[in-house]
C-alpha cells in the first residue's frame, strides 16, 4: 500500500503516489515518489488477465546507477540564506548515491522533473565540466574570493568521484588560484586528495568536516546504505588530522530517539580521532523528504515512529517541517534548547570548538589573461 503521509502534510505531498513494494537493498528508498510539479499519475490497473498477479510474481532487478553527463553553465551558487556561514558553494553533482533517506537535497532532482525517491540516488547527475567553468568564473574581472563550501546539496566524493575525478580537478583549480575552501563529507575517498588538500590547509585555505550521523553500524547500513561505515570515518579523521588538516564534526541531522542518544558519545570518538570542532543539525523535512522518510521510518522502526514524529513537531512548531530562516537549522521550544546545551557541552569537555575556522581569502590570484598572439599577459618572450 502507498504510505499515506500525515495530514498536515502540503497539498502536493498528499496526493497518490507511486511507491515501490519493498525496501531496496542498498538503497536508502525504493519508492519513485511522484514530484510536487509532476501532472502525471501511475496507478496499477488489472486489466483482467491476471497483470498485477504476474507482475507481484516476478523477479525485479534494483535499480543501477546511472550517470548523466551534464555541461554546467556556472559552477558557484551564492548563499541567500542567513542561516549557514558561507557565501557561496560548489556542488560537482546533482542527487548523490549514498541513499541518505534524511537527506534534505533530495527535492532538487524535482527540478530535472525526476523522483526525489530512487532517481535522487541512482540518476546522478556529473557536471564534467566544472573545473573548465570555475576557472572561467576566477577569470571574470567583477570575480571576488568569498568563503567557498564544497559538496553542500550533494556529497562531493560520492562513489561515481573515483572514475570522473571531478571533485579533484576543481580542488586542482582552487590550488592554482589560492582560493580557500571548505568541505562536508561522509566518504573516505577525502583521503585520495590530501596531496593537494594537506598544503592548501598549511596555508590556511582549507578546512573539513566529516558527516558522523551514527556510531551504529546497523543503524547506519539503512539510514546512510552506500556511505562509509561509521569506523571508516573516524579513521578519515585521524588521516586528516595527521596530515594537518583542520577537521570537524557534523553530527547531522540529528534525529529524535534514533541517533539523538549518541551525540556525546559521536563527539568524544571524534575528538579522539583527531577532530577540532563540531555542529548539528536537526532533522529537516522539506517537500518530499517528509513522506520518503515517514515511509522509512514506519518500515524500519514502527515501533519508535510516532515518537520520533511528535518530539519532531514540537520543535517544528506543531508541524513536520519549519522553513523559515532564524529556526531551521536549530529548532525551537525546550527539546531544541536541552539539544543545544548538550552539544555545547560536549563539546566543551572533549575539547571542540563550535566555531568554524576562518579561512585566508588574501591568497586568491586571478588567472592571468592569455591575449590573442599567445603568451601569457605581461611577458615577453
Amino acid at each position: 500500500m502507498p504510505f499515506k503521509p500525515s495530514t498536515n502534510a502540503t497539498p502536493a505531498q498528499a496526493q497518490p503516489l507511486y511507491v515501490q513494494a519493498d525496501s531496496l537493498k542498498g538503497r536508502g528508498s525504493g519508492w519513485a515518489i511522484a514530484h510536487r510539479y509532476q501532472n502525471e499519475l501511475r496507478e496499477q490497473y488489472d486489466d483482467g488477465w491476471g497483470s498485477l498477479v504476474q507482475e507481484a510474481g516476478e523477479e525485479h532487478l534494483p535499480p543501477s546507477t546511472q550517470i548523466i553527463e551534464e555541461r554546467a553553465k556556472s559552477i558557484i551558487s551564492s548563499n541567500q540564506s542567513p542561516d549557514i556561514s558561507f557565501d557561496t558553494s560548489i556542488n560537482p553533482y546533482r542527487g548523490c548515491e549514498h541513499g541518505c533517506i534524511y537527506c534534505f537535497a533530495r527535492p532538487t532532482h524535482s527540478y530535472l522533473n525526476l523522483s526525489p525517491g530512487i532517481d535522487f540516488e541512482t540518476k546522478i547527475i556529473a557536471k564534467v565540466n566544472a573545473a573548465e567553468r570555475l576557472r572561467a568564473s576566477f577569470a571574470s574581472p567583477s570575480y571576488q574570493p568569498r568563503s567557498l563550501c564544497i559538496g553542500t546539496a550533494t556529497d562531493a566524493y560520492q562513489p561515481v568521484e573515483r572514475k570522473l575525478g571531478i571533485t579533484r580537478a576543481l580542488i586542482e583549480v582552487l590550488a592554482e588560484h589560492g582560493h580557500p575552501f571548505s568541505m562536508v563529507t561522509k566518504s573516505s575517498g577525502i583521503e585520495r586528495d590530501l596531496d593537494l588538500i594537506a598544503p592548501m590547509a598549511a596555508r590556511n585555505l582549507a578546512s573539513v568536516y566529516l558527516s558522523v550521523t551514527t556510531l551504529d553500524p546497523a543503524l547506519a547500513r539503512i539510514l546512510e546504505p552506500r556511505a562509509a561505515a561509521p569506523h571508516r570515518r573516524l579513521r578519515t579523521i585521524e588521516t586528516l588530522a595527521q596530515a594537518g588538516v583542520p577537521v570537524g564534526v557534523s553530527v547531522s541531522p540529528l534525529i529524535p530517539f534514533l541517533n539523538e542518544p549518541e551525540l556525546e558519545r559521536i563527539l568524544e570518538a571524534a575528538a579522539a580521532a583527531g577532530a577540532r570542532a563540531a555542529f548539528s543539525i536537526p532533522l529537516r523535512l522539506p517537500w518530499e523528504v517528509n513522506p520518503l522518510f515517514q515511509d522509512w521510518l514506519q518500515r524500519h522502526y514502527p515501533d519508535r515512529a510516532a515518537r520520533v514524529m511528535a518530539r519532531l513537531r514540537e520543535m517544528r512548531g506543531g508541524r513536520d517541517n519549519d522553513p523559515r530562516f532564524g529556526s531551521r537549522m536549530s529548532g525551537e521550544g525546550l527539546w531544541a534548547q536541552l539539544i543545544a546545551q548538550r552539544l555545547k557541552k560536549a563539546s566543551q569537555r572533549f575539547g571542540l570548538t563550535r566555531e568554524r575556522v576562518v579561512l585566508d581569502l588574501s591568497q586568491f590570484r586571478r588567472p592571468t589573461a592569455m591575449p590573442a598572439g599567445g603568451g601569457r599577459q605581461g611577458e615577453l618572450f
